[in-house]
């Protein structure tokens, strides 16, 4: 990749695009505004649905309601692909995943990648970032990359613990995810110590972690994830008489793929009812706790004046099925999974507005550059979400032309034995698998079918033969599931190799140790078939 891939040119490209005359910073003119502050708060694993009627029912989420009373929300905002690094990645170079090649958690993009924050510093912005980043490649879990290239191995293996509700501290306990607090106390510090004196604008981005799932110290190697963790503070703010329990599909009648989802989460056996809705309660807790920190942000941006001056977005990297579907956890097109928040309120920004246009976080990087007032380069995935959020902006036209009506997920990595491919356009949403033609696609009616139960892809071939058309005119998808396919091998060899003798011990003791270990032998033989 440094040597003239993807990454490196795109980088490189970007840079040379908005560094050159043009790009300069506009002084303010006579009349004309200063450039604004922005502050990103960005969580990690928010149902984009609980900001919005009748998923705000659920849990109340006073910050979430400060902004849409503010600002906007939108209502069909997207993740480009449904798992923490890639999704990240997207955000971060506003370009699809098959363009970064950002394949799994463990793939994202080169340290030195260009972001719109390294272009907003370069043009004059404050830049602090605190709390989780996870857009770069390396990091995450030996279990988690080594699940996500033997996804194509002919075995099938529980990779994560059951999910479970644990309730810790008392009704008075408000500081449960104790790492996210400490980032938002230092985000709050260095607005009220350090922001509040610039004389330039600033860009502040805070990472959380919640409300992800916590770790799962019984299930092995890294842990996993599977908890939901709250205490009765945050629990006393979910309404459970408004909780939905999901209908699941029998795991015969289960879509192949989604099977092997639920499977290798742990999430195939016996559920009660209890169980499910207390899961979605603690969940809701969890977003609640979120919802807080955003709050804190927020007050300390009016406590020092600076709220006026500031436009604020909060997103999160994807959803949480929170058990619809048979699953937890992400890495799935569905709503929960793929249905991110996205709300943005500030100066000069239209209030209480709900925008239904479909949009999706490849749309951040060329938003950060037109607030900056950074030309956007052309050759960007994503479109600036400017045009739909001023309050006189309706007769603008991007130099690119119209936004597309449509978004883009994809996603390569664990969990799921297939490169699966997302179009979300007007009514429908269509999932197509591999190269188009081994794995049965998906099409769903929101408007009708907001739960995702009927797949109409047989009922509607001329439907799916349009969406799956306009789909490969924007990535040739059976070219990339072959590419990732080829990628996952090489990666793995590389490895196994790096384990020497080793390699027997450590495969078995990853976190699907507890499945591996009952017949080593027959798992082994599995992957030595595929390559």
């Amino acid at each position: 990749l440094r040597d003239g891939g993807p990454l490196g040119l795109a980088g490189v490209a970007l840079l040379l695009m908005a560094a050159g005359t043009g790009a300069r910073p506009r002084p303010a003119a006579h009349g004309d505004q200063p450039r604004f502050n922005v502050v990103l708060v960005a969580c990690d694993s928010l149902d984009g649905r609980l900001t919005f009627f009748p998923g705000n029912q659920t849990v109340d989420l006073p910050s979430i309601n400060f902004m849409k009373r503010h600002g906007t929300v939108f209502l069909n905002a997207y993740t480009n692909s449904p798992i923490c690094c890639p999704s990240r990645a997207a955000m971060w170079s506003g370009l699809f995943t098959h363009i970064t090649e950002s394949w799994n958690n463990f793939k994202g993009l080169d340290p030195d990648y260009v972001t719109w924050m390294d272009l907003m510093e370069k043009h004059g912005y404050h830049t602090q970032k605190f709390g989780k980043l996870d857009f770069t490649s390396g990091h995450h879990s030996v279990s988690n990359r080594v699940e996500a290239w033997t996804r194509d191995v002919n075995f099938l293996l529980r990779q994560e613990g059951r999910p479970m509700v644990k309730l810790t501290g008392h009704r008075k306990q408000f500081r449960v995810m104790e790492k996210d607090w400490r980032n938002t106390d230092e985000a709050v510090n260095w607005i009220k110590e350090e922001a509040v004196n610039f004389t330039q604008p600033f860009i502040l981005y805070l990472g959380l972690n919640l409300p992800h799932p916590y770790p799962s110290p019984y299930a092995g190697e890294n842990f996993g994830s599977s908890t939901f963790l709250t205490s009765p503070y945050w629990l006393e703010k979910v309404n459970y008489e408004a909780i939905k329990i999901p209908k699941w599909s029998s795991l015969s009648e289960m879509h192949p793929v989604d099977y092997y989802s639920s499977y290798t989460k742990n999430c195939t056996g016996e559920f009660t009812k209890e169980e499910v809705r207390s899961i979605r309660a603690f969940y809701y807790a969890m977003c609640a706790e979120t919802d807080a920190m955003l709050g804190k942000i927020i007050s300390a941006l009016r406590d020092t004046g600076l709220l006026g001056k500031t436009i604020v977005i909060f997103t999160a990297d994807h959803g949480e099925l929170a058990m619809e579907h048979r699953q937890f956890y992400k890495m799935s097109m569905y709503e929960g999974s793929s249905h991110v928040p996205l709300l943005v309120m500030g100066p000069g920004l239209k209030e209480q507005q709900q925008i239904p246009n479909v949009v999706s976080l490849v749309d951040i990087y060329p938003t950060m550059l037109d607030i900056a007032r950074i030309p956007v380069p052309q050759n960007l995935s994503g479109y600036s979400l400017i045009p739909l959020l001023r309050e006189n902006a309706e007769s603008e036209v991007s130099p690119r032309g119209a936004r597309p009506s449509w978004v883009l997920s994809e996603f390569h990595g664990c969990n799921v034995n297939s490169s699966v491919y997302m179009l979300r356009t007007g009514k429908w949403k269509y999932v197509t698998y591999s190269d188009g033609s081994s794995v049965l696609p998906q099409l769903f009616d929101l408007t009708a079918d907001p739960d995702e139960l009927t797949n109409l892809a047989i009922k509607f071939p001329v439907t799916v033969h349009s969406l799956d058309k306009i789909l490969r005119s924007i990535v040739d998808y059976p070219k990339v599931s072959s590419s990732v396919h080829e990628y996952n091998k090489q990666q793995f060899i590389s490895w196994k190799q790096s384990l020497g003798q080793n390699y027997s011990s450590v495969i078995a003791n990853l976190r699907w140790h507890q499945d591996w270990l009952k017949d080593q032998k027959k798992y082994e033989n599995a992957i030595d078939k595929w390559l």
